[in-house]
C-alpha cells in the first residue's frame, strides 16, 4: 500500500516542497525529493503568506483593543430605545 503512494508522488503531479514547508508533519520523503501529502502544489499554498495545512507553524492572531468614548456610547444606547 505504501509503495503505491510513493509511485503517486513520483509520477509528476506532485510538486516538491519549498523551504517554508520544512518541519511540517505532512511531508513524505521519496528517493528524489520531499512532497506534501495534503496538497499537490505546496508553493501555491504559501503564496498568500500562510499554508493552512502547515503543522509546524501557527498563524499569529493580534487582538486590537478599541477605545470607546463613554459619552458617545451612552448617546447611541439611548437612541436605540
Amino acid at each position: 500500500m505504501e509503495s503505491q503512494a510513493t509511485v503517486n508522488y513520483a509520477d509528476g503531479r506532485f510538486q516538491p516542497v519549498i523551504d517554508k514547508c520544512e518541519g511540517c508533519g505532512r511531508i513524505v520523503e521519496n528517493e528524489t525529493a520531499k512532497f506534501c501529502r495534503s496538497y499537490v502544489n505546496p508553493q501555491a499554498k504559501w503564496k498568500l503568506g500562510f499554508c493552512n495545512f502547515a503543522t509546524h507553524a501557527k498563524p499569529e492572531i493580534s487582538v486590537v483593543k478599541i477605545r470607546v468614548n463613554p459619552l458617545k456610547a451612552a448617546k447611541r444606547a439611548s437612541k436605540r430605545k
